[in-house]
């Protein structure tokens, strides 16, 4: 018995040593405030998502947790600044799925997907293929059969060269051997316009500004881009329903330097999975569109993984290139 006491006792000094000062930064951490980049303008669902989120991170850690926004380049200026900081939980980054699709379309000089690997995952929300009325598809079939009929008579809009919406539309015309002309904008705002207008009549784009114009019949959502029905569209079906295997999610979540200490991530990451058991929290984004999903670093990181080689894939058959 005296020598398992032993045993237990040498292997628990050991792990002390070996684990020491990232325990103790954890256990400390924070003791100043957190900056929180947000690589978007302010505005947008990142943004929004991060000054709630951040709020409540400061009344469980008791520290300021302060959102730094930091736009350019299709989200790469600040996840630059991100990938530099230094790795002590200081500097972290609230980012959505353009994460993945811009790695993948500009490939900047640093290794996004390598140097700021996911700590906690928030929640997911549909694009929704949405035309102008002026056009004639009532189904995502009818469209994709219009595209089929008349290559390149079709416009579509998107929020910018390489974002998330493009690259959504282009894997759909990818999955069914279809062209289309893209017109690309400089903001989701300034495509609802043209899309409205009928001037650029087609639009895989966010939920949120789309569904009041949907209610309004100023717009025809044909299809969500999730695997299943969407609560706040439930009559609308999935674009997988008429092109078996599509899906695209759009996610928001917490991001961090590589290397910062394992028990400051865990410390993020449970503080997040707490939030998102909030009821306030959980309504909040749920009127936002979003359903909340949580998780551990890994799965969050398969997720990153998974979807930067299927953008990789799509931007080197499609080719896309980013001026």
């Amino acid at each position: 018995m005296p020598n398992t006491i032993l045993k237990h006792a040498v292997r628990a000094a050991l792990l002390a040593a070996t684990l020491g000062p990232s325990l103790a930064a954890a256990q400390s951490y924070p003791t100043k405030t957190v900056r929180v980049i947000v690589p978007f303008a302010p505005g947008g669902g990142s943004d929004i998502t991060a000054r709630q989120v951040s709020a409540k991170l400061g009344e469980i850690f008791k520290q300021q947790f302060i959102v730094d926004n930091r736009a350019g380049a299709g989200g790469i200026v600040g996840m630059e600044i991100v990938a530099k900081a230094p790795a002590d939980g200081y500097t972290i980054m609230m980012m959505s799925g353009s994460f993945s699709a811009s790695a993948a379309t500009h490939k900047p000089a640093f290794d996004p997907i390598n140097s700021i690997p996911g700590v906690a995952e928030f929640g997911i929300t549909p694009f929704v293929l949405t035309i102008h009325p002026s056009l004639p598809p009532k189904t995502t079939q009818e469209l994709i059969a219009l595209a089929r009929a008349k290559p390149d008579a079709l416009t579509f809009a998107t929020s910018g060269v390489g974002g998330l919406t493009h690259m959504a539309t282009e894997l759909m015309l990818s999955m069914t051997k279809t062209t289309m002309v893209g017109v690309h904008y400089k903001s989701t705002g300034a495509a609802m316009t043209d899309l409205l207008a009928g001037q650029a009549p087609i639009i895989v784009g966010s939920l949120l500004p789309i569904v009041p114009h949907v209610k309004t019949g100023k717009l025809r959502a044909l299809a969500v881009t999730t695997e299943k029905r969407w609560y706040a569209l439930p009559n609308v079906p999935t674009v997988g329903d008429a092109i078996p295997g599509y899906a695209v999610e759009l996610w928001f979540g917490t991001m961090a330097p590589r290397g910062v200490p394992q028990p400051i991530v865990t410390a993020l990451n449970g503080a997040i999975n707490k939030i998102l058991q909030d009821p306030e929290m959980k309504a909040n984004l749920e009127k936002q569109g979003m359903q909340p999903t949580g998780g551990t670093p890994q799965k969050f990181n398969e997720r990153i993984q998974r979807e930067y080689q299927r953008w990789t894939k799509v931007v080197t058959e499609r080719g896309i290139k980013v001026r």
